[in-house]
């Protein structure tokens, strides 16, 4: 295509694709990490122990590991676009109901339905959308900027937390009026989606006939390279050894990745005695820079075409930053820890996502990724129950950093044994 055609279809594809996948993650995000405000003072309400809490913020992840998978072929199948509008309209009811649990038991439950809802949205974005629209040495680019509403999302959602907690509407104490009002945007953006977003690019009326020729094009002689290697069945990617090393690997990350993220707001407030409005506000610093550091590495890894390097660094950067952080008992190196923490379980995400289409395509990618991204979340069910049990057993977050470090730092070297391709 001519350079001035590529610079129309780049915007075309930033409008139509990349930003109501940016909106839809952004949502996502503030109803995952509301809970870690929210933890604040609900755990004091209702009686809950960091035990409880911690076991309530990784059963999310069960309930979407068990989902993920189907969910990610029904959508390859037949619609990403109709599949994802049901699962923000499903994640954005069963949300409310957080407003109204008292028990721990109810803590629960919700919390499972509520990761059984959102299950395989990523997965969907990964490997069903993207692909179709963007070349494979584009993606690590184009899923880092898609990610980077993850770190958006908690520069919005941490200072609005803050304030939300601070409320009494209605009958309703500041963390139950956070549930609702984080629960309506993604109820209403399912639907918005339903018309926003489109399959296949050939169906696209907002392409030139070039554009659409360019794309399928383009898409259909990847993945006759790919087969001309090896084609994959769906059984035969779930058994494929590269396939489970990147399963093993983004479980140790996600591990550390939710335990920093739950607790974050916990930690600061234990160590500064800062008010929840204070909080929300200073966690700004720590996710704009992670937000900067994530387009910087996927901007070089589609530069570079090089993928186990810029993924391993960051995780290394942020095991250092855990482990610093809890030997250096002071306030500057502290929260200079929490923001390289940050950057690095934030940095490698574009990268990552872009690696298993690179030898995997159609069902059995889709699979792959699903399967891939349910180990990370049973990371994500480890990760902050042990970081609240080892605090309720120490009482004390120095050991379950260590852990979490630990975890991150063998999630960098598995990454250095992937295949260069």
């Amino acid at each position: 295509m001519k350079k001035s055609t590529s610079g129309a279809l780049n915007r075309k594809r930033l409008l139509h694709v990349l930003l109501p996948l940016f909106i839809g993650s952004v949502i996502a995000y503030l109803d995952r990490i509301n809970l870690a405000y929210a933890g604040l003072p609900m755990n004091k309400d209702l009686g809950f122990t960091a035990s409880i809490f911690g076991m309530g913020a990784g059963v999310f992840f069960i309930g979407y590991v068990l989902f993920e998978i189907p969910g990610a072929i029904i959508a390859e199948k037949w619609s990403p676009r109709i599949w994802l509008a049901r699962i923000m309209i499903t994640w954005g009811m069963v949300s409310v109901f957080m407003a109204f649990i008292h028990t721990a038991w109810q803590f629960y439950l919700v919390r499972f339905l509520l990761g059984a809802a959102e299950a395989s949205f990523y997965p969907i974005a990964y490997a069903s959308v993207i692909p179709r629209w963007y070349t494979p040495e584009e993606r690590p680019r184009a899923i880092a900027l898609m990610l980077t509403s993850l770190q958006v999302s908690a520069i919005i959602g941490s200072p609005l937390a803050g304030w939300l907690l601070s409320l009494n509407v209605l009958g309703f104490k500041g963390w139950q009026f956070l549930f609702v009002t984080e629960a309506v945007p993604a109820f209403i953006f399912g639907f918005i989606l339903l018309f926003w977003l489109v399959d296949w690019p050939k169906d696209a009326a907002w392409l030139s006939d070039e554009e659409k020729k360019f794309l399928g094009e383009s898409f259909a002689a990847e993945n006759a390279a790919k087969n001309a290697v090896k084609h994959y069945t769906l059984k035969e990617a779930f058994g494929n050894k590269e396939v489970l090393k990147l399963c093993f690997i983004y479980f140790l990350w996600i591990t550390g990745f939710w335990g920093y993220n739950y607790w974050l707001p916990t930690v600061l407030k234990d160590a500064s005695g800062w008010s929840t409005i204070d909080i929300g506000w200073i966690i700004v610093i720590p996710m704009s820079l992670a937000l900067m550091f994530m387009l910087f590495i996927g901007y070089s890894s589609s530069r570079t075409d090089e993928k186990r390097w810029h993924g391993a660094v960051p995780l290394f950067i942020a095991a250092s930053a855990m482990i610093t952080g809890t030997l250096v008992k002071d306030p500057f190196v502290d929260f200079t820890a929490v923001c390289l923490a940050g950057i690095g379980v934030y940095g490698a995400f574009g990268v990552w996502w872009s690696y298993p289409t690179t030898f995997l395509s159609g069902v059995a990618a889709a699979g792959a990724i699903g399967l891939i991204n349910s180990s990370g979340n049973i990371g994500g069910y480890v990760g902050p129950f042990l970081t609240g049990f080892i605090k309720d057993w120490t009482h004390s977050f120095q050991g379950a950093y260590v852990f979490l470090a630990i975890s991150l730092s063998l999630a960098g070297l598995l990454m250095l044994t992937l295949k260069k391709r």
